[in-house]
C-alpha cells in the first residue's frame, strides 16, 4: 500500500502542473520508486503515473528531453502492460516498418484482451480475424512478453502443421535475440539459454528441464516431451487446415478430441489457453470450446469482420498497410459466399444443423407472377444495441397456404429515429394492406407511432400488435414453422437484394437447430409475417385487388 509520504510528495508535485522537464522527471522518479515494493497496489498507483506523463508530454513543445521521457515512462510500464512492450520493442525501427503502431486503431481491443488475460480475469481467450491482419504476429509478440516476464513458465505453441509451428519457433526467437527490437532492454536480465531447432524449443531458464517455449504442430509428439506450467500458456493457431478439412464432420471431431487429448492434457492446473482460428465451422474446436463456455465470464471470444456493418473495412491500416474497403469488397464479389463468410467475415456458414439452407430455399427475379395478391408486413420490433428491426414485406398469392413473395425487408439495427422514418417509407412505398407488430418492449407504442404517421400521410391501413405467446418458445415456433417457410417463401435472388435484405438473408441462411446463435431476428420475422397471413394468432384476411 503506498504511504500517505508518498502520496504527499505525490500531491505535491501535481499542484506545480506536470508542465516542466524537471518536475516530470522527479514525478517519474517518484513513479518508480512508489512501485519498487512491488506489490500490486503500489505497481498500479506507479503506472497511474506513468498514463499522466504520456499523456502530458505529447503536449509539451517537441524537444528531445522531452522526447526521451516519453519513453522512459513507457520503458518502465513495458513489463507490466503489454501495449506499452508492443510500442517500446519497435522504439528503433522506423513508424512505417512497425508491427503495431499501424494497426493499432483495429487492434487495441485485442491489446487489452490480452492484458485481462495475462491479469487473471480470463482463463480462454478466442480470437476470429481476417487472413493477414496481424493475428499470429499480435500473438507472437504476447508470448514473448510472457517470456521476458516469466522467463521459467512453460508454454506451448501448436497448429494444424508442423510449418506453422516452425514460423512460431524463429519469430519468437527473432523478437527475444535480435537487436533491431528492444527486449534486453525492457528486461535485461533475460538471456536466452538453450535452444532445439530440431524441436522447437527455446528455454530462457538455465534450470528448468522443460523448455520455456515449445512450438509443435498437433501431430507431433507432445507426450512427455512438452509441459505447460500453471504460469503458462497453451497457444493454439488454425487448428483446422481450410475450407475442406472443416467440410467433414468426422474430421472435426477429430481434430477436436486431438486438440483436448494431445493439447489441453499438457496443462497444469492454473494455465490459460489463447485460441486464434478462422471460423469454418461451428463443430470446429473454437466453435465447441465457444458452445460449451457461452455464459462463463471467464471466457471471452473477440470476433472482427473484414467488413464492418456499413460495408467498410476495419483493416485499412495506416501507411498502406492492411486492405481497403474496395479490396475486401472486390473479394466478396469473386468468392465463394460461403468461405466469405467465414474466412473473411468470421461467421461459420458452412456447419452441421443448418434450418434454412441456401440450396432449400426459392428464389426469384424481382418480377411477380400472374394473379390476385394481397401484401403484408410482420415487424420485430427492435431498439438498437444488436438487435435488428426485422420486417418483411410478403405478397400473398392463393389465400392460405400460397406462394409468399417477400419483395422487400427492413433489416436494421438503428434505434427507433433510424428505423421508423425507414417503416412509414417502405409501407407507403408497398401499400400492404395491414401490418403486424410484436407488443413487447414497447412494440405496441411503436406501432400506435407508425399508425399516427401514416394517417398523417394520408395512409390508412389495419395495424394490430400483440405480446409473443410465453406457452411456445421463440426457437421451438421457429422449428415448427421452417418447412412452410422453405416451402412457400420466395426471395429475391442475390443480385436482386438491398443490403439490410441481404443481411436478413445471412442471418437467416446461418441460423441452426443445434448450438447458439447469436441472433434470431431474420427467422423470427418471416414466422410472424406466416401467422399475420395465414391468420395464426392474429385477424384473418381475404384476398384482394392491390391497391392502385
Amino acid at each position: 500500500m503506498i504511504s500517505e509520504q508518498n502520496k504527499a510528495i505525490v500531491k505535491a508535485i501535481r499542484s506545480t502542473g506536470l508542465n516542466s522537464y524537471k518536475t516530470l522527471h522527479d514525478y517519474l522518479d517518484l513513479a518508480k520508486s512508489i512501485a519498487e515494493p512491488e506489490g500490486d497496489d503500489d505497481l498500479a498507483y506507479s503506472l497511474q503515473m506513468t498514463a499522466e506523463i504520456k499523456e502530458i508530454v505529447p503536449k509539451l513543445p517537441l524537444t528531445q528531453e522531452f522526447n526521451d521521457l516519453y519513453w522512459q515512462a513507457m520503458l518502465f510500464e513495458a513489463p507490466h502492460r503489454f501495449e506499452s512492450f508492443l510500442f517500446y520493442m519497435e522504439k528503433n525501427r522506423q513508424p512505417k516498418k512497425r508491427f503495431y503502431q499501424p494497426r493499432a486503431k483495429t487492434l487495441k481491443v485485442v491489446v487489452d484482451d490480452l492484458q485481462d488475460l495475462e491479469e487473471g480475469q480470463l482463463d480462454f481467450y478466442g480470437l476470429s480475424l481476417p487472413p493477414r491482419v496481424g493475428k499470429s504476429t499480435l500473438c507472437i509478440f504476447f508470448l514473448a512478453w510472457v517470456i521476458g516476464k516469466r522467463p521459467e513458465s512453460h508454454n506451448a505453441m501448436s497448429g494444424h502443421s508442423g510449418i506453422l509451428a516452425d514460423r512460431f519457433y524463429n519469430d519468437v526467437q527473432k523478437l527475444t535475440e535480435n537487436e533491431e527490437y528492444t527486449f534486453q532492454e525492457i528486461f535485461p536480465k533475460v538471456q536466452l539459454y538453450k535452444k532445439s531447432a530440431d524441436k522447437n524449443e527455446l528455454s530462457y531458464d538455465e534450470v528448468e528441464s522443460f523448455a520455456t517455449l515449445t512450438c509443435r504442430g498437433i501431430d507431433g509428439t507432445w507426450t512427455g516431451a512438452v509441459d505447460i506450467s500453471p504460469d503458462g500458456y497453451l497457444y493454439v493457431d488454425d487448428l483446422v487446415r481450410d475450407r475442406t478439412e472443416s467440410l467433414s464432420p468426422v474430421r472435426l471431431e477429430n481434430r477436436y478430441q486431438d486438440y483436448l487429448n494431445v493439447l489441453v492434457d499438457r496443462k497444469n492446473d492454473g494455465a490459460r489457453e489463447l485460441m486464434v482460428g478462422t471460423r469454418w465451422n461451428v463443430l470446429d474446436p473454437l466453435g465447441r470450446v465457444e458452445e460449451k463456455n457461452k455464459s462463463n465470464p471467464r471466457y471471452r471470444f473477440r470476433k472482427i469482420p473484414a467488413l464492418n456493418e456499413e460495408s467498410e473495412s476495419n483493416f485499412d491500416y495506416d501507411y498502406g498497410k492492411g486492405f481497403s474497403t474496395k479490396y475486401y469488397q472486390d473479394l466478396k464479389e469473386r468468392l465463394d459466399r460461403n468461405e466469405w463468410e467465414a474466412k473473411y467475415q468470421q461467421k461459420p456458414f458452412v456447419r452441421e444443423g443448418l434450418l434454412f439452407p441456401e440450396a432449400e430455399l426459392r428464389t426469384y427475379n424481382g418480377v411477380l407472377p400472374d394473379g390476385d395478391y394481397f401484401t403484408a408486413a410482420a415487424c420485430d420490433v427492435a431498439w438498437g444495441g444488436g438487435d435488428s428491426l426485422s420486417m418483411p414485406f410478403g405478397n400473398a398469392f392463393g389465400g392460405i397456404g400460397g406462394d409468399i413473395y417477400i419483395a422487400d425487408w427492413i433489416f436494421n439495427k438503428g434505434d427507433k429515429d433510424v428505423t421508423k422514418p425507414i417503416v412509414i417509407a417502405k409501407t407507403l412505398q408497398h401499400m400492404p394492406c395491414k401490418e403486424h407488430f410484436e407488443a413487447n418492449n414497447g412494440g405496441d407504442e411503436y406501432a400506435d407511432d407508425i399508425d399516427r404517421r401514416l394517417k398523417d400521410e394520408g395512409y390508412k391501413i389495419n395495424i394490430t400488435y400483440s405480446k409473443a405467446s410465453n406457452q411456445t418458445s421463440k426457437m421451438a415456433k421457429i422449428i415448427q414453422f421452417a418447412p412452410d417457410i422453405k416451402r412457400r417463401f420466395v426471395f429475391l435472388a442475390e443480385k436482386y437484394r438491398s443490403e439490410e435484405y441481404q443481411n436478413a438473408m445471412d442471418e437467416l441462411m446461418t441460423f441452426v437447430q443445434i448450438g447458439k446463435n447469436e441472433h434470431d431476428d431474420a427467422p423470427d420475422g418471416l414466422v410472424q409475417l406466416l401467422q399475420l397471413i395465414d391468420g395464426g394468432v392474429y385477424a384473418k384476411c381475404e384476398a384482394m385487388q392491390r391497391p392502385c
